[in-house]
C-alpha cells in the first residue's frame, strides 16, 4: 500500500541545504495546506460530534486511543478538558500505547501490538456506551486496529483519526475522518502536518461536544474550573461579560456559587439562590438558557 503520509514531499527537496528563514517558509507553506484538508472532512467530523453527544447525555465516555505523537495529542485533548470544562476525569480519557511512559519516552514496539490496545480498553471497562477514537497517521497501526476491532465487537462507536485514504482504520471505524495532508516536509515524519491536521481535528470533537452539552453560553467557557489566580479572574471576566454586573458583584455571585461560574450566572440571570441555579440546570441538561427561561416563565 502506497502511504501518501511516507511519500517524499518535492517541495522540500534539498532543505537541508536551505537558509533558515527558506527553511520556514517552506514550513509556513505546507502547513497553510492543514486547515484546507481538515474543512474538507467536517461533515464526517460533525457525524462524529453528534454521536459523542448522544453518547454523553447516556453516560458514555470518549476515548482516545494512539500511538506516538497521536496517542500524545489524544492524552493532550483529555487532559484539557476537566480544567476548561470541569468534566468528570474520566469522561474524556487518552490512553498511548506502552503506557504514560510512552509520552515522553519511545517504547519500542509498542504500537505494534494489536493485543494491547483490546487489553487498554478492557482495563478501562469499555462499554457500548463509549465512543472510542482511534488516531493514527498512516491508519494501519496494529495497536490502535486492535483496539477498534474488540470496540466494534462489544457494540461502542468507533471513530477513526488518519491521514491516509483506504488505510485499513478507514474499512474498521463506523465514521472515518480522513485529512489528506500530503507528504511531509522530513520525509515520514508525521509529527508535522498530521500531527497538526489530528490536534485540530480534536480540538473539534471535544469542544463541538461540549458546546453541544451546554457548557458554552454564547461563546463563554462558562464551565471553566478557576482552580487559580489567572482562571480566577477569568471567570470574573465570563460573569461580568455574560450578565452586565460590575467585578465586585461578579466576584461575590461567584463566591456564592463555589466558584463556578455558570452557576454565579443562572443566580444572576434567575435572581435566585444557588440551591434553585443548581436545580434549574439539572433539570434542564445544563442550559443556561433554558434554566433561565424556565425561572423566567415560573414567576
Amino acid at each position: 500500500m502506497s502511504l501518501i503520509t511516507e511519500k517524499s514531499n518535492i517541495k522540500s527537496k534539498g532543505i537541508d541545504k536551505k537558509p533558515v528563514l527558506e527553511v520556514l517558509k517552506i514550513m509556513n507553506e505546507e502547513d497553510k495546506l492543514v486547515a484546507y484538508a481538515v474543512e474538507k472532512e467536517l461533515s464526517n467530523i460533525a457525524k462524529a460530534v453528534e454521536k459523542i453527544i448522544e453518547s454523553f447525555k447516556i453516560g458514555g465516555r470518549l476515548v482516545y486511543i494512539g500511538a506516538g505523537t497521536s496517542g500524545r495529542l489524544g492524552i493532550l485533548d483529555a487532559s484539557e478538558c476537566p480544567p476548561t470544562f470541569s468534566t468528570d476525569k474520566d469522561q474524556v480519557i487518552g490512553i498511548i500505547a506502552g503506557g504514560m511512559k510512552a509520552v515522553t519516552d519511545a517504547i519500542e514496539g509498542a504500537e505494534d501490538n494489536s493485543l494491547a490496545g483490546k487489553e487498554d480498553l478492557v482495563k478501562i471497562g469499555l462499554t457500548e456506551k463509549d465512543i472510542v477514537v482511534g488516531v493514527t497517521a498512516n491508519g494501519n497501526t496494529p495497536y490502535v486496529l486492535g483496539a477498534m476491532e474488540y470496540a466494534n465487537n462489544i457494540g461502542a462507536t468507533t471513530i477513526g483519526l488518519s491521514c491516509n485514504q483506504d488505510s485499513k482504520i478507514t474499512k474498521i471505524a463506523t465514521i472515518s475522518i480522513t485529512p489528506i495532508v500530503g507528504p511531509e516536509v522530513i520525509t515520514g515524519s508525521t509529527r508535522l502536518k498530521a500531527g497538526t491536521a489530528q490536534k485540530m481535528v480534536l480540538n473539534m470533537l471535544s469542544t463541538a461536544s461540549m458546546i453541544g452539552m451546554g457548557k458554552v453560553y454564547n461563546n463563554l467557557m462558562v464551565d471553566l474550573n478557576p482552580s487559580n489566580i489567572k482562571l480566577m479572574n477569568r471567570a470574573k471576566r465570563i460573569i461580568m461579560e455574560a450578565t452586565g454586573v460590575e467585578e465586585e458583584e461578579a466576584e461575590r455571585h461567584l463566591k456564592l456559587s463555589n466558584n463556578k461560574p455558570k452557576v454565579a450566572i443562572v443566580m444572576i440571570e434567575a435572581r435566585c439562590s444557588y440551591e434553585k441555579a443548581i436545580e434549574l440546570l439539572e433539570k434542564n441538561n445544563g442550559s443556561i438558557y433554558k434554566a433561565i427561561a424556565a425561572e423566567d416563565s415560573a414567576k
